[in-house]
């Protein structure tokens, strides 16, 4: 299971409102309930983590995580992998600012990426690594899940 899923343009919403000032104030509306649920949450006793967004790739040698993590350290981010499954955490510092902020669609606080990984990889292997905000989680397959070609004989 990986998530956010996110919109591309030729999507549903872009097709049925061909007009853009439609388009706007739906986006508006999601935001606002994004930030109502954001803030509600704290009222039920848990503190919501939000999910980076990311790519799953898969190669012929391995698979591959891409997740942005702009303005994030090293030493701020954790990950782990387990039997199959490859989980990403940490915590985005809200940055000190000067003046009024009167609009801001930046996340912060506590984030959580999962990832089901099938049960043929070599979890001993796993490689990550940070660059231009872009986190590169590499995890190798098994010999045994690598595609090989069968010659047909006669």
């Amino acid at each position: 299971m990986t998530l956010p899923a996110r919109n591309r343009p030729g999507r549903l919403l872009e097709r049925a409102f061909q007009r853009e000032p439609m388009v706007a104030e739906f986006d508006e509306l999601f935001e606002r309930m994004n930030r109502f649920l954001e803030s509600a949450a704290p009222a039920w006793g848990e503190t919501a983590a939000w999910t980076p967004l990311a790519d799953l790739r898969e190669t012929d040698e391995a698979y591959e995580v891409q997740c942005e993590l702009p303005g994030l350290k090293r030493e701020d981010i954790d990950v782990e992998v387990s039997e199959r499954d490859l989980h990403i955490t940490g915590d985005l510092k809200e940055r000190e600012r000067e003046g009024i902020l009167r609009r801001t669609t930046r996340r912060t606080g506590r984030f959580d990426y999962r990832a089901l990984l099938p049960a043929d990889v070599k979890a001993e292997d796993v490689h990550a690594n940070l660059s231009d905000g872009i986190l590169t989680v590499t995890i190798p397959k098994a010999q045994t899940a690598k595609p090989r070609h069968i010659e047909i004989e006669g």
